[in-house]
């Protein structure tokens, strides 16, 4: 994920505070396009990521465990890529190029889903060479955003991206809905418009955005790092235990969508409204998002970003109070919000803080994989506990984890303080 009426004005005010302070610009153009060509992608993804449920089992027939089997496909398959496109991207310094590929090809696979008809090893195939094309652009698309803002603004340059990327995912769902009450069942139409929009966030990246880092003329470039050399980012000071820091608090933390369900439970809420609670959780990260940035990057990344992951435990209290009203949905659903924010961008602002420039890709997707991977391995945890010894005695196994996580791993930095250089 993380999955305005008035875009324009939505513009403006991120610019608006992206350029106080002096005549320089606090977020660079290029990340400003980048953050609208992310937008335009996500409005893309998320319209047919909103229907395809419905789509595949309703209308193609589907098994629960052949959509099992696709929706699995959908969240883990972009991890696969992600490491690969960030070296290559730092190889060939070709960010852009690297980005525009998988952006592409996650624009015709929208078109292949008007194709393939109703084979569930087709559609999936598809849903594959989609989350492909969302691995293969993530790395390099952070990349540049790192590499065209200055090292005291990239909590900010972050936050302003994903902002604009999280206002695509709360419009997607609405206009996908939208195009179902006029037409119901009307898939295909989704599917065209969809690749419609994502063209046009092509078209952005293609003709818009510069592909140079910020001051790459001004020095001469290293060698393209090799294999070998890409590894030992690894090395760098500081970058093993921000691994080690995003994997940790990673295990401890449940999915979304285990959440929800856990305040279904508990509060009582009819079904039909589990859309709304993933475009609310959006709204509050869409809002948050810039003032957690420019927060990170006046009193230290560090502390906002385990401040984020200790928002989570008074949600875990909340699917655990025994009293649960209808008011723990909005605290439950503006914690939740709040903890992308704090969260999210500022991970990617730490890793670019500790990768240097020509490794900077790689970085960033071997943070990302860490992470990918911890939430995967969380969720598989919290499923099977789940089964075993029901949802109250799962939530309260994770709110432990995440607090015995926070206090060690906050220690730990505490006794090498310094481990996370320049964060």
């Amino acid at each position: 994920m993380y999955q305005v009426q008035d875009s324009s004005a939505f513009l403006r005010a991120r610019q608006g505070l992206a350029s106080r302070g002096g005549r320089t610009r606090r977020v660079s153009r290029t990340v400003v396009l980048l953050g609208v060509v992310s937008m335009l992608t996500d409005i893309s993804s998320e319209m047919v990521a909103a229907v395809l449920p419905l789509y595949l089992v309703y209308s193609l027939g589907f098994t629960p465990l052949q959509y099992g089997l696709v929706d699995g496909l959908y969240q883990g398959a972009s991890a696969l890529v992600r490491l690969a496109s960030g070296f290559t991207g730092d190889r060939l310094r070709r960010h852009k190029e690297v980005a525009t590929t998988g952006y592409g090809l996650s624009a015709i696979c929208k078109l292949g889903l008007l194709a393939v008809g109703s084979t569930w090893g087709a559609v999936g195939a598809i849903i594959l060479l989609d989350r492909t094309g969302k691995g293969i652009r993530t790395a390099p698309r952070d990349a540049l955003i790192s590499l065209n803002s200055r090292p005291e603004t990239l909590g900010l340059s972050f936050g302003v991206h994903r902002a604009l990327d999280t206002t695509g995912a709360m419009l997607g769902p609405l206009l996908a809905f939208g195009i179902l009450a006029v037409a119901p069942l009307a898939f295909d139409s989704i599917f065209l418009v969809s690749f419609c929009i994502a063209v046009v966030g092509v078209a952005v990246l293609v003709l818009f955005v510069n592909g140079r880092p910020h001051g790459a003329d001004e020095a001469e470039p290293p060698p393209p790092p090799s294999l070998r050399e890409a590894g030992s980012v690894v090395r760098e000071p500081g970058f093993r235990p921000l691994l080690a820091l995003a994997s940790v608090l990673g295990l401890a933390t449940m999915s979304d969508a285990f959440i929800y369900l856990a305040l279904e439970q508990r509060v009582g809420f009819e079904p039909t409204l589990f859309p709304v609670l993933f475009v609310c959780t959006a709204a509050v990260y869409m809002v948050l998002a810039v003032p957690a940035g420019w927060l990170a990057d006046r009193v230290g990344r560090t502390p906002v970003f385990l401040g984020g992951y200790a928002l989570l435990l008074p949600v875990y209290g909340l699917l655990l109070a025994p009293d649960a009203g209808l008011g723990t949905i909005p605290l439950t659903l503006g914690m939740l919000g709040a903890y992308y924010a704090a969260t999210d961008g500022v991970l990617a602002a730490l890793g670019s803080t500790l990768s240097p420039p020509h490794l900077r890709g790689t970085g960033l997707a071997l943070v990302g994989t860490a992470t990918s991977v911890a939430r995967l391995l969380a969720s598989v945890i919290f499923g099977a506990l789940w089964v075993t010894v029901g949802i109250e005695a799962s939530v309260a196994c994770f709110a432990g984890a995440l607090l015995l996580a926070l206090l060690v791993m906050a220690a730990w930095l505490a006794r090498g303080r310094g481990a996370l250089t320049g964060a």
